[in-house]
């Protein structure tokens, strides 16, 4: 069923064909698409539709985007359909995260090579027991470029969920039994960091054959808050976008490279 009765746009994002390129940025604010979009080329305002608000402009000379998603994998896993359904094949989420590993502190970025699908969008696509894990391609240049800024960065799994006050007041919710004995389980096993998305997005990527990757910006650790270490907030998402934009360029060079 045609809900856009015959617009030619996507239903949620209000994009058309044409209208963003191949490469997709992914905020969940929609406030951070114009920032993201400031270091494009020739950037233009596509779309403000709900949550879903998409700048187009160039890379080195090549077509790319901006969507923002909103919270949560439901809303990713929309604008994602919807993009790919508009020519988009790669896309990097540009985030924030909570840190979990005390090693990770605030201000470091975390590039996501998996993510525990404790949340509820990807178990419609795919069985459980499929893992959510990032394209290497992406993995690989979103970590060259980190190191290439000297920026802090930690390369692994993240865990994802639908509850954000289920991470910070598990105690206070009925469900807390189970809340508190699978995150101890998820930082036994070495888990980065905690987000909303990354699980969905990986998993509907590879229904749809795209790559997709992650990098986040750490907000702050509450378990280095819990251990007793410091624990500085940081809130300036300016890290993860330099290196999903150095990322891109890469994977630019490496597409035109292959397609010679």
């Amino acid at each position: 069923m045609d809900y856009t009765e015959g617009s030619g746009k996507q239903y949620h994002i209000g994009v058309g064909p044409g209208e963003v390129g191949r490469y997709v940025l992914l905020p969940g604010d929609p406030k951070r698409c114009a920032k993201i979009a400031a270091h494009f080329d020739n950037p233009v305002l596509v779309a403000d539709s709900r949550e879903f608000v998409t700048y187009t402009g160039e890379l080195d000379g090549v077509k790319v985007s901006v969507t923002s998603t909103g919270i949560g994998g439901a809303s990713a896993s929309i604008a994602m359909e919807e993009l790919h359904a508009c020519g988009a094949d790669t896309f990097i989420r540009v985030g924030t995260c909570g840190g979990m590993d005390l090693d990770v502190k605030g201000g470091d970025l975390v590039i996501a090579t998996g993510a525990v699908r404790f949340e509820g969008t990807s178990k419609e696509y795919a069985p459980i027991e499929y893992p959510a894990v990032a394209n290497f391609q992406i993995v690989n240049a979103l970590a060259h470029s980190a190191a290439k800024l000297n920026l802090p960065y930690h390369v692994g799994v993240v865990q994802c969920k639908d509850a954000f006050y289920g991470q910070h007041k598990p105690e206070e919710l009925p469900n807390h039994e189970e809340l508190l004995r699978k995150w101890d389980a998820w930082v036994r096993m070495g888990c980065l960091a905690s987000e909303m998305e990354s699980a969905a997005l990986f998993i509907v990527g590879g229904y749809l054959r795209c790559r997709v990757g992650s990098v986040f910006l750490t907000v702050a650790n509450q378990q280095r808050e819990k251990a007793g270490l410091e624990n500085i907030q940081h809130h300036d998402t300016e890290a993860p976008i330099r290196a999903a934009i150095e990322a891109l360029r890469d994977l630019i060079k490496a597409d035109q490279k292959q397609s010679v």
